[in-house]
């Protein structure tokens, strides 16, 4: 994985932690649009993690 796409993930990474917060703030931890932003910033994170790991093998 390129440099660029590293960094634009740890962006979206940031930015989903500010969004889920934000939401979470405004509509309690168990609400549904707390859930699905948390799913989301999970999906992020793995693809992040996975990349990392690839990255260390090669």
């Amino acid at each position: 994985m390129t440099l660029m796409k590293t960094h634009k993930l740890e962006n979206k990474i940031y930015q989903l932690r500010k969004e889920l917060i934000g939401i979470a703030e405004k509509t309690g931890l168990n609400s549904p649009d707390t859930i699905c932003c948390s799913q989301k910033l999970d999906q992020f994170i793995t693809i992040y993690q996975k990349t990392s790991l690839l990255k260390r093998e090669n």
